[in-house]
């Protein structure tokens, strides 16, 4: 689980982006049981948790909305070794996420990432698609745009900013985030290291985009 694939790096993005690493094992969440099918089998984990709970929208916690949810759950050293490889937070210390060792696989790393912690949407007052990524820990968040900072695309974003419920986010460029959504999610169905339900919603978002 420690080496450098295209499939770690999917798996440890979505951890990052929404999980937790504990010195009793690895939680990783995702709302497509696709997805969750697909983090099971590369973490060899030997089922999948399911139930419904009550999200808040990122950019404004008075509203909710009920979602399934799908939880993946590894025990053992696991959380212990991945957070000394990697520098991510151990029982909710901090971390310093020291991801260059899966850098060679950015692409699918910030697909997890984005999976994880981000938002697709059609912004219809501008006739744009919209991509962010949100998250409670600034640091992590700066290691993102140095990823992107990296990659093979060019992908301007704005400065981090708070949210509503103390948080922090920063959004890709309107102008370019269709080619970035494109690029992150290319050849991506025949890995299976996606959430088809995500790509789905970026795909429509970009149609929205490009007829208004």
């Amino acid at each position: 689980m420690l080496d450098a694939h295209p499939e770690t790096a999917y798996f440890w993005g979505r951890v990052i982006g929404d999980g937790e690493v504990t010195t009793a094992g690895v939680t990783v969440r995702t709302t497509d049981e696709v997805a969750a099918d697909r983090l099971a089998a590369i973490a060899g984990a030997d089922a999948v948790d399911h139930d419904t709970i009550e999200r808040e929208y990122a950019h404004d916690t008075s509203i909710t909305r009920s979602e399934d949810s799908y939880t993946v759950q590894l025990h053992g050293a696991v959380g212990d070794r991945a957070a000394a490889a990697f520098g991510l937070p151990l029982s909710g210390a901090s971390g310093g996420y020291r991801l260059d060792a899966l850098a060679d696989h950015d692409r699918q790393l910030l697909r997890g990432l984005l999976e994880g912690c981000g938002t697709v949407c059609f912004k219809s007052s501008a006739g744009t698609v919209g991509i962010s990524f949100v998250h409670d820990d600034r640091k992590l968040l700066e290691r993102v745009q140095s990823l992107l900072d990296k990659a093979d695309i060019g992908a301007p974003y704005g400065g981090i900013s708070e949210t509503s419920s103390g948080g922090y986010w920063f959004g890709i460029d309107d102008d370019a985030a269709p080619a970035v959504g494109r690029w992150l999610y290319e050849n991506s169905e025949t890995t299976g290291l996606l959430a088809p339900s995500r790509r789905r919603k970026l795909r429509r978002s970009i149609e929205e985009a490009t007829a208004y």
